[in-house]
């Protein structure tokens, strides 16, 4: 028996990037074969829906329903602030949402999420990049950027804007079921869900913070390599008494002066891993570690891969 056609909605928002709206739309027509040859009676039908300025969003192609099943708010190459969005769009997204949609964002779409109010409260994330100018925009957010995808059931949230992949192969799992999923990533040839956006993401520090004692201490850790991380030593370099110190450091810099170090050191250990041949146990050394097994942990907690994983997946030395 054949059900109903699940509609997947596109919005083709100003400046919503093009690339995306029509891989996803491959995609999701690649998982619907593979679900025909499979005969699970099941299909995924895509919809494109254009806002308007006075009026709610429209269809322009493929819409089944008033309210589809889930709607997407593709990446933007533009500054996603300043993307223009209507209150009639607004009010149609809450709307789509309080029936049953489930509403989805992938990188730059996820600022016309958050202005909508829908994850007012919740857990999102968007491209780590924009990381700061979301905090600041909307700290109503629990913005948690280092991951590529938040899926929070009625809401799911995709990072980078090639990430577009990651949340179609959700939905897919979702609708279609994981082995269709499955099916349609090995036939495009690319990863299933799992990864995360801390893979990709250098260490990039606060610096534009106004804080010109903390600046100072930033940028003397940056010339040691970060393998200072002594309260006494820091608090000295900035003037202050240890507990203003700690206080005024975490404040700047959203992280402790021992997770700053530590940031510091990975990221080195991170390019001597893709750079060079260099045995693990020898980088950790290098960069601070004496002892390779606390190395290997704390590179796993900061980066989401073991050394010896990221090595393989990133290392541009020649096999």
């Amino acid at each position: 028996m054949t059900s109903k056609p699940i509609d997947i909605a596109l919005i083709l928002y100003s400046g919503a990037q093009q690339a995306a709206i029509l891989g996803m739309t491959d995609l999701f027509e690649t998982a619907n074969r593979m679900a025909a040859r499979e005969a699970t009676g099941l299909s995924l039908a895509v919809s494109q829906w254009q806002p308007y300025k006075n009026v709610p969003p429209k269809p322009v192609a493929g819409a089944l329903e008033n309210t589809p099943a889930a709607i997407i708010l593709p990446p933007t190459l533009e500054d996603p602030a300043q993307v223009p969005i209507s209150a009639p769009f607004i009010d149609w997204l809450n709307d789509s949402h309080s029936q049953g949609a489930v509403i989805c964002s992938v990188c730059g779409g996820a600022f016309l999420l958050a202005r909508s109010g829908i994850l007012h409260g919740r857990t999102a994330t968007t491209h780590w990049m924009f990381t700061e100018k979301v905090e600041a925009l909307y700290p109503q957010v629990r913005w948690a950027t280092e991951r590529l995808i938040v899926d929070d059931g009625d809401v799911i949230t995709a990072g980078g804007a090639m990430s577009w992949t990651d949340l179609g192969l959700r939905l897919v799992e979702r609708f279609l079921g994981a082995r269709i999923m499955l099916d349609t990533a090995r036939t495009l040839l690319i990863d299933p869900p799992g990864r995360e956006q801390r893979y990709y993401r250098p260490f990039a520090p606060r610096l534009k913070h106004g804080d010109k004692a903390i600046l100072t201490v930033q940028h003397w850790l940056q010339s040691v390599d970060g393998k200072e991380s002594s309260v006494a030593v820091l608090a000295a370099k900035a003037g202050l008494e240890k507990r203003t110190f700690l206080r005024r450091f975490q404040r700047a810099t959203g992280l402790t002066s021992t997770d700053y170090c530590q940031h510091i050191r990975v990221s080195k250990a991170q390019d001597a891993l893709q750079f060079s041949r260099t045995p693990i146990e020898t980088i950790a050394w290098e960069v601070g570690y004496r002892d390779p097994a606390s190395f290997r942990k704390i590179f796993t907690r900061i980066v989401g891969l073991g050394p010896g994983e990221y090595r393989k997946r990133f290392s541009v030395q020649a096999k």
